[in-house]
């Protein structure tokens, strides 16, 4: 298990690309939306959560996208807009942060370790939450645990515009109950493998034998039976604009 001293935050901006659409024109607020692909071609980057109700998900074909949800209206996207507003939303985690890695356009992590003995890391964690939101008008979730893996899992269960914290020590019972498919690492071919062998829940995924699931995966059998028992020591990785080009897509 992971050791109790850290203290690693996980925020994700809420359906990012479409907030910042309503925020440009709010009579696209609460109404089936598709983000790329227009014409029903290419692949969808990124759909409105009504479009996801129907089934929509980002990287979908666009042709299967419209299938599901014909009434949804489709916009080309503007990169331009989505790198303004990630580069807000960075620079007021960058003036708060002690530490942050910028993962994506819109997600962050956070290690806030030794806080919690001047005024507390979920304390803080909130407030910065609360300040995005005040100045961007961006829906953003976040999660609080002792790594990143945890916390992001966190996020993900208390979207949209949510917050969790689990304590240091119930990582494994936070995980224990939810689909396979909520560990980062599995996509749904993995996941289809894991419900032939009978595993469906995190929990059962724990208590098989780490050599099954080498034999089964190869080496990423390790990493999945790790991830399993909230084990993840990877460090927040400090921040650089440079490096942040990478990472953040890009329409074609």
């Amino acid at each position: 298990m992971e050791p109790p001293n850290r203290s690693i935050i996980h925020m994700d901006l809420d359906a990012f690309f479409v907030s910042v659409e309503c925020l440009r024109d709010s009579r696209l607020k609460g109404i089936p939306l598709i983000i790329g692909g227009k014409n029903g071609r290419g692949v969808v980057a990124a759909c409105s959560y009504e479009a996801r109700r129907f089934g929509v998900h980002s990287a979908m074909p666009s042709r299967l996208a419209l299938q599901l949800c014909p009434d949804a209206m489709v916009i080309s996207g503007d990169m331009e807009a989505y790198t303004k507003y990630s580069a807000m939303v960075t620079d007021i985690v960058r003036e708060e942060a002690p530490l942050f890695e910028k993962a994506s356009i819109d997600e962050f992590y956070i290690d806030v370790t030794g806080m919690d003995q001047f005024f507390g890391a979920f304390k803080w964690a909130r407030e910065l939450r609360r300040k995005v939101i005040e100045n961007t008008q961006l829906p953003i979730s976040m999660g609080l645990s002792v790594n990143k893996l945890v916390s992001k899992v966190a996020t993900g269960e208390y979207k949209p515009n949510g917050e969790k914290q689990v304590p240091a020590g119930k990582e494994r019972d936070f995980l224990a109950p939810l689909s396979v498919k909520k560990i980062p690492m599995v996509g749904e071919k993995t996941s289809q493998f894991l419900y032939d062998m009978g595993i469906h829940t995190v929990g059962t995924l724990r208590k098989m034998p780490v050599k099954m699931l080498q034999s089964a995966f190869g080496k990423n059998g390790v990493d999945l039976w790790n991830k399993a028992n909230a084990i993840d020591s990877s460090p927040v990785v400090a921040y650089s604009e440079q490096k942040s080009i990478s990472t953040e897509c890009t329409f074609s």
